[in-house]
């Protein structure tokens, strides 16, 4: 059903540009304004926005809808002329906003036929609706983590003399569901030993090793809702001097930039605040990666925390924060949670351990 605070504040947003009227054609976005999820492939699908008017969504009938959703419904077919269609219902005098998912094969007929007197990207509306979390959603999110939390505990228990990277991650999604998630979030990361030092490895035929750094980066979706977590354990290993001033330069970084979200605070400090941890311990060089990234529907929902973010936060705002050192001469760590910003201050969703861990 269409939600309309969610709408409303995608309205907010669209007023900002000084746009009436909106063409969302992103299956994630659609999902989130009327909780209806639809998988259209190649085939045109679109929900047009106007100020003070009903939705209006179109739709291959291929599919179908047994429910009201609160929008009025507009059958296509594959041999639509969907130019024709829109110019029923969009003011040619006025702007059209588009989403980012609106595909060159759609948008080019569209500027051909002029069937408004321009086009604008108004992903932004959508967007930043989107990572300003409302009450429903932030339970969600708070599920999903607390699953994450739980799962990482078996997880590790997986580890043991012979194991491979790949026969680890096979397991996963299994355990995820015994915990009642639905799927996976992402496709895990699983490192064992060097491979820890490759910030997007891929679980490959890796066999475990003693004094094996193991690496975690795992995720699920509950309800539809993201988590995303990082640890980083070793397996039998007595870490040197070296070792341990890595990883506790992580965990700091991570607990010390989290520290400071709150309301209000510039995103690119957050990160820097990180950075110049691992930076002054010597390892800025092998902090490869921004610190964080917007999550909810999506695991990377539109918005990160780098330094190349000048906004601030605002309440409602979920992210990541993910330092990392990748050095292949001494030692791969990443440490992450998420991070939700609360009215005034901000609660870290994972609760699973930092300290240093060995898996005997």
């Amino acid at each position: 059903m269409l939600n309309q605070k969610r709408l409303d504040k995608v309205f907010s947003f669209l007023h900002e540009q000084k746009v009436d009227q909106m063409l969302v054609c992103d299956k994630v976005a659609i999902f989130y304004l009327t909780n209806k999820w639809f998988h259209p492939g190649e085939r045109f699908l679109g929900l047009l926005l106007k100020k003070n008017e009903t939705p209006i969504l179109y739709l291959n009938e291929l599919f179908r809808i047994d429910e009201d959703l609160g929008v009025k419904v507009v059958s296509i077919t594959d041999t639509t002329n969907i130019s024709e269609v829109l110019k029923r219902d969009v003011d040619p005098t006025k702007c059209l906003g588009v989403d980012k998912e609106l595909r060159a094969k759609f948008l080019l007929p569209f500027l051909h036929e002029h069937i408004a007197t321009d086009f604008i990207n108004s992903s932004f509306a959508v967007d930043e609706a989107r990572a300003l979390k409302d009450e429903y959603e932030i339970e969600l999110m708070i599920q999903s983590s607390k699953i994450n939390d739980l799962a990482m505990s078996q997880f590790k228990a997986l580890i043991h003399p012979g194991v491979t990277e790949e026969e680890v991650a096979s397991k996963c999604l299994g355990i995820y569901k015994s915990l009642s998630a639905e799927a996976y979030s992402f496709e895990p990361i699983v490192a064992f030993g060097i491979n820890s030092a490759d910030p997007h490895h891929e679980p490959d035929s890796t066999v475990l090793k003693e004094g094996d750094t193991v690496l975690f980066d795992v995720g699920c979706k509950y309800k539809n809702y993201c988590s995303d977590m990082t640890r980083t354990f070793f397996y039998k290993k007595e870490l040197t001097n070296e070792e341990k001033k890595v990883y506790n330069l992580v965990k700091d970084a991570n607990e010390k930039s989290e520290e400071i979200c709150k309301p209000g605070v510039v995103f690119a400090d957050i990160d820097k605040a990180a950075r110049d941890i691992i930076t002054k311990g010597g390892y800025g060089k092998d902090f490869t990666h921004r610190l964080g990234h917007f999550i909810g529907i999506e695991d990377h929902d539109f918005g990160d925390v780098s330094m190349a973010n000048l906004s601030k936060t605002k309440t409602g705002n979920i992210f990541s924060i993910e330092p990392g050192i990748y050095n292949k001469d001494v030692l791969g760590v990443r440490i992450e949670d998420l991070v939700l910003i609360t009215e005034d201050n901000h609660i870290v969703l994972n609760t699973y351990p930092k300290d240093i861990e060995v898996i005997e």
